[in-house]
């Protein structure tokens, strides 16, 4: 059932990234069905699959598909402590994303430095992370805070993407 909630979850993301909302939105259905069938977060073959997951998938999703609000509604009140440290820190990374989208940007910031506690490889290194940075050493006042972050992770703004 974790697997092939997760491939569902795999599915729906793709499909967002490619912009169709309702093949992203039939594989969300899909994978939460499973969830609940499940009933409990597990790790299962390494799925970390369950329901908190699922959530974790549909703030992404949001996000994909420019929703920024509903991606926030879902994301930030998310408890995601029953789910491996690498999902948690990914799904920081995503809702402090989601965060600098809609203008929040000392949220956004916090959210990053809180999931930098937890893995601070992975936010170092993400790349989704490394650009929310940039995009934010770009703005007129550059926050104290993302400057040293910057530092600590070897970005600098005006650095091409890769």
């Amino acid at each position: 059932m974790s697997v092939y909630g997760s491939l569902h979850l795999v599915c729906a993301l793709a499909a967002a990234r490619d912009d169709d909302r309702a093949t992203a939105d039939t594989h969300i259905a899909e994978a939460e069905a499973a969830a609940q069938r499940l009933g409990v977060d597990g790790n299962h073959v390494w799925t970390a699959f369950g329901p908190t997951n699922v959530s974790i998938h549909k703030t992404t999703v949001a996000m994909e598909l420019g929703d920024v609000q509903r991606a926030i509604a879902i994301g930030a009140p998310l408890d995601t402590s029953t789910v491996p440290v690498e999902r948690q820190v990914r799904h920081a990374i995503e809702t402090a994303r989601a965060r600098a989208r809609w203008n929040r940007i000392d949220d956004a910031l916090a959210a990053l430095l809180d999931a930098e506690v937890m893995g601070p490889d992975q936010v170092r290194y993400h790349q989704l992370s490394r650009d929310l940075v940039r995009d934010i050493l770009a703005r007129p006042r550059r926050p104290r805070l993302a400057v040293e972050l910057s530092d600590r992770m070897g970005v600098r703004s005006g650095e091409p993407r890769w």
